[in-house]
């Protein structure tokens, strides 16, 4: 029969119970969804503010932002930012609910973020007219873009 010890602090035998389940983390590139995504996210979110067309005229160039082309350039920064806060809400043990799945929200915004982006491609906005090609902003936010949907994509991989 074992003895009480009484010298034993009481706080040590005590065993933490933590809240958190622990998610199993897939090793190699099926692992990788979640780094592709919030880098991809962020990469999305800083490319509204670089140049998405470019043109010249006599002595002056010209580039306008992905901010300044309309609603469309917001609303790929606001996707972005969306896609961080997921991502962000999820690493601190805050999920969405069960009957969400929260990589097909990704993917869903994702998939948004490159029609938004391919409609800045293929059409240029009548505001910045004087600007005829297109900068390197717009390619960066189209492969940022398609960046999240594959990061989504492998994220409903790890899923399964």
């Amino acid at each position: 029969m074992q003895t009480h010890d009484f010298f034993e602090d009481p706080a040590e035998s005590v065993v933490p119970v933590s809240r958190r389940y622990a998610r199993a983390s897939t090793p190699g590139f099926w692992g990788a969804g979640e780094r592709i995504v919030w880098l991809s996210a962020l990469i999305l979110s800083i490319s509204a503010f670089t140049d998405w067309y470019a043109g010249s005229g006599v002595g002056v160039k010209l580039a306008v932002i992905g901010w300044h082309t309309g609603l469309l350039g917001k609303l790929v920064f606001f996707i972005g930012l969306v896609i961080l806060a997921i991502v962000a809400l999820r690493a601190s043990g805050l999920e969405l609910p069960p009957s969400i799945p929260e990589s097909l929200v990704v993917l869903a915004l994702g998939a948004l973020a490159t029609v938004f982006v391919l409609v800045r491609v293929i059409s240029i906005p009548d505001s910045v007219l004087p600007a005829n090609g297109r900068g390197i902003g717009i390619w960066i936010s189209l492969l940022a873009a398609i960046g999240v949907v594959v990061g989504g994509l492998l994220r409903a991989a790890e899923e399964l």
